[in-house]
């Protein structure tokens, strides 16, 4: 009885080694096949590069940027470096694959991955990190040409009011204590095809505007208008603030630096000075009082949501001059605060922008 259960042991064994052999056998010739079809592709991406280099040359002889002398040589120069990276990567493949069949060894990871993190730096391939950027080593075809940008836009700074005929000397609100911030999505997309030196940006911003009225008063909903009046005790806070939501649109100019690499190239205006001009159109989402008094020996706070007869339809002008990624911005809204007021009063705001697009 022990002499079967030996021999069925040794045979169990010998039939699940075989078995383990030849799984290992195909893995193995799976990962040699994978590898030879890399060789295939390393070739093929390396011609297209090539391409692309070429094609560009032409463009600048073209152009009269470069010599007939000149564009044979650079024509020259890219076939050879094309050639050794052909020759270097298949090379890395072929010992790849002689360790497989010698070990049996089954890794295919040639390519290291790579993190990155920051804010407005560039990478090693010239593209611009915000935040995370995470590559897992894969060749991919890189885009010859990005036209569009996205990222994020804020901005901050006083806030007040004009009316027809004044100035913000006859403004009921404090200069220094009204206040506005935005923050939004912007896109930025080159107008024309070969040059940057004009930029469309456009996206979609929330606007806080803020402002606070002189001498104890407050605002008040009349029925017919919205009025400041005298509240009847010693305010330690009075803030009105109307929250909007708009879509800006700009006509951006300013010089940029073109980046050319292999295959592919891009256009950067983070060290040049730049000018924006334009408007936004959007709705107010709502209007809302904050205030603040000393009563009976205890601090209240109100906090009054209403209409306040503001207007719906938000709409003006904009524009900053900046360097680089910060503008000094300014916006006036063409619409008035309130509706029927005896005096139109129109939003105004200065500020600090920053564009991380």
């Amino acid at each position: 009885m022990k002499l079967i259960t030996l021999c069925t042991a040794v045979v169990i064994w010998g039939l699940t080694l075989n078995y383990a052999c030849a799984q290992e056998t195909e893995a193995v010739a799976s990962a040699i096949e994978q590898l030879e079809d890399k060789k295939t592709d390393v070739v093929e991406t390396e011609k297209s590069y090539l391409t692309l280099e070429v094609d560009a040359i032409n463009k600048r002889l073209e152009n009269d940027e470069i010599t007939l002398v000149e564009a044979e040589e650079e024509k020259k120069a890219a076939a050879e470096k094309h050639a050794l990276n052909i020759e270097n990567k298949l090379s890395i493949l072929d010992n790849q694959i002689d360790l497989l069949k010698r070990n049996g060894e089954v890794n295919l990871n040639t390519n290291q991955g790579q993190i990155s993190i920051g804010m407005g730096d560039l990478n090693k391939d010239g593209d611009f990190i915000f935040g995370v950027s995470v590559n897992d080593g894969k060749q991919r075809t890189r885009k010859t040409d990005i036209r569009t940008r996205s990222g994020i836009v804020f901005s901050f700074g006083l806030n007040n009011v004009i009316g027809d005929g004044q100035s913000l000397d006859d403004s009921p609100y404090k200069i220094g204590g009204s206040r506005y911030a935005e923050i939004g999505f912007g896109l930025s997309t080159r107008v024309f095809k070969d040059h940057n030196w004009l930029r469309l940006r456009y996206g979609v911003s929330f606007q806080f505007n803020s402002l606070k009225p002189t001498d104890n008063r407050y605002l008040v909903d009349t029925g017919t208008m919205t009025e400041l009046q005298e509240f009847p005790i010693d305010l330690r806070k009075s803030k009105f603030r109307m929250d909007n939501l708009v879509i800006p649109v700009h006509f951006e100019f300013g010089p940029s630096r073109k980046v050319e690499r292999d295959g592919y190239f891009r256009y950067y205006n983070d060290k040049s000075f730049k000018v924006g001009v334009g408007g936004y159109v959007g709705v107010n989402l709502g209007a809302r009082q904050k205030l603040k008094f000393d009563e009976a020996g205890e601090e209240v706070k109100q906090k009054l949501k209403a209409g306040y007869n503001t207007n719906n339809m938000i709409y003006g002008l904009s524009g900053y001059v900046g360097y680089g990624d910060i503008s000094l911005y300014a916006k006036y809204d063409l619409n008035s605060v309130f509706k029927d007021n005896t005096v139109d009063e129109h939003m105004v705001s200065m500020g600090l922008r920053w564009d991380w697009l």
